[in-house]
């Protein structure tokens, strides 16, 4: 793994956030409609807490995370194609579940991409339903629940 750094997303950060997402080749095919059109806006991240990985030699970005605190809620969780498999999102679970637990979070939702719930479910989450279709996810998507006190990923 790089060297790696998690910090606070800032408002200037936006544009990059949104083009890792765009990026994603998770969303590629008939995924591609959860992202079609989406941006990751500079009052997002001042209303919510964005954290993100970099590389600490050149500021590359390795993945980020958005985490609403009420209600608690992994909003947004991506990590960079050629960043997968080197531990990051592992790393940002970690610290997601550490900030939430410094905010008096107990347990923190998230509704997943279908193809990323394996991932969560190894990092500690359970799934406790599904999320029938909507307008712009026209299948059903995992909900789980990561327990903050006492994680361990």
């Amino acid at each position: 793994m790089s060297e790696t750094t998690i910090r606070p997303a800032r408002p200037a950060d936006a544009d990059r956030l949104t083009a890792l997402i765009q990026a994603s080749a998770a969303y590629r095919g008939a995924y591609f409609a959860m992202i079609d059109g989406y941006a990751v806006r500079p009052d997002y991240i001042e209303r919510h807490e964005v954290r993100m990985a970099v590389d600490r030699t050149d500021d590359r970005l390795l993945g980020f995370y958005g985490l609403i605190h009420e209600p608690a809620e992994l909003d947004l969780m991506f990590v960079a194609d050629d960043a997968q498999g080197l531990g990051i999102g592992r790393v940002l679970i970690t610290d997601m579940l550490d900030r939430a637990r410094a905010a008096g979070i107990t347990t923190v939702k998230v509704v997943s991409h279908p193809p990323a719930e394996g991932f969560y479910l190894q990092v500690g989450a359970v799934r406790t339903g599904t999320r029938p279709p909507q307008p712009k996810t026209p299948w059903s998507q995992p909900e789980l629940r990561f327990t903050v006190q006492g994680f361990t990923v």
